[in-house]
C-alpha cells in the first residue's frame, strides 16, 4: 500500500503543469454531461470525495475534482467500449494527473486496472453508494436527504427491486477495500451529500 501512495504523490506532483482547478473542471463536466441527473450523480461524489479526502489527510483539490469528472464521457460513450476511457483520453490529453486517470478507469471493473491508490479504492468505494443515497431520498416523504439515516439506507438496499441499477456487490466490495465498516460508510455518505443538499436539490 505505501508503495501505491508514494507512487500516487509522485504522479500527482509530476502534474504540475496542470493546477487542478474545480471551476474548470465543472465546466468540462457541463460541456460533456447535459443531463441534470448525470451532473447532480457527479456531484454527490465529489462531495463524497471531499469528505474522505478531510477524513484521510489527502489532497481535497485532487480527490474531488476526481469524483466531479469520473464520468464525464457517459453520456456521450455509455458503452463498456468507451466509458471511461474516452473521457480519460481527453483528461490526459488536458494534462490531469495519471493517479486521477487510474482512479477513473479503476472504477469500472471491466477496464482491468487495479485499484492500488487509496483515491482509487474511494472513488469505487463512493460511486455506486452515492447513487443509492440520493434515491433513498427520492422516496422519502419529504425528498430530503436531511431525512436519510443508516437505518432507511440499510433497508433499501435490502430491497433488491429497489433502485435495480445501484449494484450492491460493488458497493460492499468498495467498503472492504477501503477497509472501512460498511455502516460507518454509509454514515459518511450520507453527511457528505447532505452538505450539499441544496446543489442537489434535495
Amino acid at each position: 500500500m505505501a508503495g501505491s501512495e508514494e507512487r500516487a504523490r509522485a504522479d500527482a506532483g509530476s502534474a504540475a503543469a496542470l493546477t487542478l482547478d474545480r471551476k474548470a473542471a465543472w465546466e468540462l463536466l457541463c460541456e460533456w454531461t447535459q443531463s441534470e441527473n448525470l451532473r447532480k450523480h457527479a456531484l454527490a461524489v465529489e462531495a463524497a470525495m471531499r469528505h474522505y479526502a478531510r477524513k484521510f489527510g489527502e489532497d481535497e483539490t485532487l480527490w474531488a475534482v476526481t469524483g466531479l469528472l469520473h464520468d464525464m464521457d457517459y453520456e456521450r460513450y455509455p458503452t463498456p467500449e468507451d466509458h471511461p476511457f474516452r473521457g480519460v483520453e481527453h483528461l490526459r490529453e488536458l494534462g490531469y494527473p495519471e493517479v486521477m486517470l487510474d482512479a477513473i478507469l479503476g472504477h469500472a471493473d471491466y477496464s482491468g486496472v487495479p485499484r492500488e491508490t487509496l483515491l482509487a479504492k474511494t472513488l469505487y468505494a463512493v460511486d455506486e453508494l452515492s447513487g443509492l443515497v440520493i434515491a433513498v431520498a427520492l422516496v422519502r416523504p419529504s425528498k430530503k436527504l436531511a431525512d436519510v439515516d443508516v437505518p432507511a439506507v440499510k433497508k433499501k438496499f435490502k430491497e433488491k427491486s429497489f433502485a435495480k441499477g445501484c449494484n450492491r456487490e460493488d458497493i460492499v466490495r468498495g467498503a472492504q477495500e477501503l477497509e472501512v465498516d460498511l455502516e460507518e460508510h454509509m454514515a459518511a455518505v450520507i453527511a457528505a451529500l447532505q452538505s450539499i443538499s441544496d446543489e442537489l436539490g434535495l
